[in-house]
């Protein structure tokens, strides 16, 4: 037989363990991407894993034919969202 101590603390337990979940699709954007570009025209995809521009071209340096651009999933669905959001706020005044 449970005690009620036992199930007050099995309900607590439920109650809180989904605060801290995050889904398993999460995904982080990052602001900037960089490109190779390939002889056979079938180059690798984008590597979007820079928070700066600097950060960046620091890996698509002169010599590894790689170019840095702005990631287009980011100003869409991550943080750069919310700036564009703040930002077209401040137009509009």
């Amino acid at each position: 037989m449970i005690t009620i101590r036992a199930a007050f603390t099995l309900i607590a337990l439920a109650a809180i363990a989904p605060i801290g979940a995050s889904p398993a699709g999460a995904e982080t954007y990052r602001p900037w991407c960089v490109l190779y570009q390939s002889g056979s025209g079938n180059g690798a995809g984008p590597t979007c894993a820079f928070t700066s521009f600097e950060q960046c071209m620091m890996t698509a340096g002169p010599g590894t034919g790689g170019s840095c651009v702005q990631n287009p999933w980011y100003l869409a669905y991550g943080e750069g969202r919310k700036a564009a959001g703040v930002r077209a706020e401040r137009s509009k005044r």
